[in-house]
């Protein structure tokens, strides 16, 4: 069944209609506000790397501590238990060398994102950050890495108050 626009009865506004004040209509924006509130265990997070501190939440049934810290325990099924603050240092897991970045730049030298297994932290927990200080041949899992703060008063409860991981000697 086909229906033309003719079939339906009243007037159709054109572009030019509005365009030449035929038409009288309203714009309004409206003025919208937003706030992100990251919740308990990540606010917390945040709050301590601001102070140059590493911390996690640890599960008693399962004894996982867990980095970045959450709430609920997703193998036990239950409420997470204390906080426990870990060590700013730790073992790659995984890395990779990239020579374009995050927004599709293309950089001379390159950025080597690393997931690190945090110490004190359970195992195959850990975070991605960028290591630093090191050559990218040199880069290998299993490296001793310790975290590189900003200094305190450039901190601003963050991820990037670490700067990177460079290698332990």
């Amino acid at each position: 069944m086909s229906v033309h626009i003719n079939e339906f009865p009243g007037i159709y506004a054109k572009e030019e209609d509005f365009a030449e004040g035929k038409i009288l209509y309203t714009v309004w924006y409206p003025k919208l506000h937003y706030a992100w509130d990251a919740g308990v265990a990540i606010g917390r997070y945040l709050a301590e790397l601001k102070e140059g501190r590493i911390i996690g939440r640890k599960c008693r049934k399962c004894r996982r501590i867990m980095v970045p810290p959450r709430m609920f325990c997703e193998h036990c099924f239950r409420p997470t238990d204390e906080w426990v603050y870990l060590k700013d240092t730790g073992t790659v897991l995984t890395f990779s060398i990239c020579y374009v970045t995050w927004d599709m730049v293309r950089v001379k030298e390159p950025q080597i994102p690393a997931v690190i297994q945090i110490d004190g932290a359970s195992k195959g927990m850990g975070i991605m950050h960028l290591l630093g200080e090191v050559e990218p041949g040199k880069v290998h899992v299993g490296m001793r890495v310790k975290a590189v703060w900003k200094p305190p008063e450039e901190r601003e409860g963050a991820i990037t108050d670490i700067l990177y991981f460079k290698p332990l000697e």
